[in-house]
């Protein structure tokens, strides 16, 4: 079995990671590459680390180049992929890597985003735990349509969804701290500006609740919880390539321990391929995920402030994109959900 595939935004930071992917996948078959301002050009220009693609010509990015392909992913930036959507037809699967099919609420869409929502779609992120206690995994089953959580959504939400399903943590007192590398800011023209002005430095952004990740976390965890759920949460642009260290703090409900904590945990994650409860007195670091489609977490309490402290770290661009794209798609598909992402290797 061979599935035609097509990658729409191939000279990005998650084009490329989506197209080394696709090289390690056994089962899928890279069709056209597309772009905007780069057509024409050669892919190696600018995913010179996978040589297989090197002679690729980059081609628009419209409805007639995808068309012919079993599966569409959309590494665009936020509002592209919907026009494009819109004209494929029913029968291919479209992945969107993207921001517009995520939320549910049209309203916080429009309000984080200043655009018309162009509604939801199912919602790639097959580990997290719902408050029926089941996984969000049953229902990507044979779907067309996909949308991928954003990295730092993924970072929180596997961090506290255990949590919050079993009562352990209160809802409405969430704050999260998040070390974000560079490549989150995509491949911009200002790219060597923003490297310089990280380098030796640190920055915080998105800060006072509009960062527009925010109400898709309260999403997630309103999943899980069953109840509405409130986030304080701020990314740190940090002198880092890729990655996310996320530290989530919350208060202790009255029926949390410690022991209990790490039990809800294992039980939720002991199954999950791509998701690893650490050791007590082990906690995540970004060197230890890169490139992989691996979640390592972490769970303290820190008695003195009385406050339940659950550490994640993950590659933004694998486990925070790519990564959960093409194990999405497995699913969807009815293929075994790693295949293509038992790999460690990372693009320069």
């Amino acid at each position: 079995m061979t599935i035609h595939v097509a990658v729409a935004g191939a000279s990005g930071y998650v084009g490329g990671e989506l197209l080394r992917l696709i090289s390690a996948h056994p089962m899928l078959d890279l069709g056209a590459v597309t772009g905007h301002s780069n057509v024409g050009h050669r892919l190696s220009e600018f995913q010179p680390h996978i040589p297989e693609f090197a002679d690729r010509v980059i081609v628009d990015t419209s409805p007639e180049n995808l068309a012919e392909h079993e599966v569409v992913f959309l590494a665009l930036p936020h509002t592209k992929s919907a026009e494009i959507a819109e004209a494929l037809p029913a029968h291919t699967m479209i992945i969107d890597c993207g921001a517009d099919f995520r939320l549910q609420d049209a309203g916080a869409w429009e309000t984080y985003y200043q655009s018309t929502h162009a509604g939801s779609w199912p919602y790639g992120m097959p580990e997290l735990t719902l408050a029926s206690g089941g996984k969000l995994r049953t229902e990507l089953r044979e779907v067309r349509r996909l949308a991928i959580p954003g990295c730092n959504v993924t970072a929180v939400s596997l961090a506290l969804a255990p949590a919050l399903s079993a009562g352990l943590i209160e809802a409405d007192d969430i704050v999260s701290v998040l070390s974000v590398g560079t490549s989150g800011a995509g491949k911009a023209s200002n790219i060597d500006l923003l490297a310089a002005e990280v380098l030796g430095s640190a920055r915080a952004y998105g800060v006072g609740g509009v960062h527009r990740h925010t109400p898709e976390i309260e999403q997630n965890l309103s999943l899980a919880a069953g109840k509405p759920v409130t986030v304080s949460m701020t990314p740190v642009l940090v002198p880092m390539s890729r990655g996310i260290l996320a530290v989530n703090t919350a208060k202790p409900s009255s029926r949390f321990s410690l022991e209990y904590l790490r039990e809800v945990y294992g039980n939720a994650y002991h199954e999950e391929h791509f998701v690893q409860l650490l050791p007590e007195g082990q906690l995540p670091r970004t060197a230890s995920v890169l490139g992989s489609n691996n979640a390592q977490i972490s769970l303290s309490f820190d008695q003195h402030a009385n406050r339940v402290v659950v550490v994640s770290a993950i590659d933004n661009l694998v486990k925070g994109t790519a990564g959960a794209a093409i194990q999405s798609m497995n699913i969807a598909l009815g293929l075994t959900e790693q295949t293509g992402l038992d790999q460690n290797g990372i693009a320069p």
